[in-house]
């Protein structure tokens, strides 16, 4: 399998999508909490948004 280099909007929407796990885990603003464990799963869909945009070409 060859992977990609993503594009910009997609490295740009996973970094925002970490920073806000960073920001719910550190408590720093105030996020309302919707799941349980929040951060982990905003982790998880930032790194699977990252994976998406490096296996899938043109993304």
């Amino acid at each position: 399998m060859r992977l990609n280099p993503p594009t910009i909007v997609i490295f740009l929407i996973s970094l925002v999508i970490a920073m806000l796990a960073v920001v719910t885990k550190l408590g720093v603003i105030h996020v309302p909490r919707y799941l349980p464990h929040q951060e982990f799963w905003l982790a998880i869909v930032a790194y699977i948004v990252l994976m998406t945009g490096t296996v899938v070409r043109g993304l």
